[in-house]
């Protein structure tokens, strides 16, 4: 059953033309690209899987600030890295994979396990992903 949202705190919005090999602009002008497939031309560029690693790293790490700060353990140092994989799926399309990768300096291990579990919980692209593709949590 979908969540659904209580209120509207916030909305945004982009625009694609021309899908993986396109080019995408935000309606604020803030984000704007061209796309292409990884491996399709001589120098990096950006395409869907790193603008959602961006987004969920982001995101992560926001709600693993929260949570820490509700059991009052200082997080402000640690870094929330999140691997995207793309490629062919069990359905007979493609899918993606996600690997997040948590360091929280100072903290042992137990207790970051603890609140990389609380911040999975909280993270709205956490909730967005779950039970829909394989997300890997990873404290490093």
């Amino acid at each position: 059953m979908p969540i659904k949202l209580n209120k509207v705190a916030y909305t945004t919005s982009a625009t694609a033309k021309g899908g993986r090999a396109g080019h995408v602009r935000s309606a604020d002008g803030l984000v704007e690209f061209d796309l292409a497939q990884p491996g399709t031309t001589p120098e990096p560029a950006v395409n869907p899987e790193t603008l959602f690693a961006a987004g969920y790293s982001a995101c992560f790490q926001g709600a693993l600030a929260n949570r820490a700060k509700t059991l009052g353990v200082d997080t402000s140092d640690s870094t929330v890295t999140a691997n995207v994989s793309f490629g062919p799926s069990e359905d007979g399309g493609f899918g993606l994979a996600v690997e997040l990768e948590v360091s929280i300096p100072g903290v042992d291990a137990a207790k970051a396990q603890e609140l990389v579990e609380l911040a999975h919980q909280f993270c709205p692209y956490s909730k967005a992903t779950r039970d829909n593709i394989e997300v890997t949590l990873t404290v490093v």
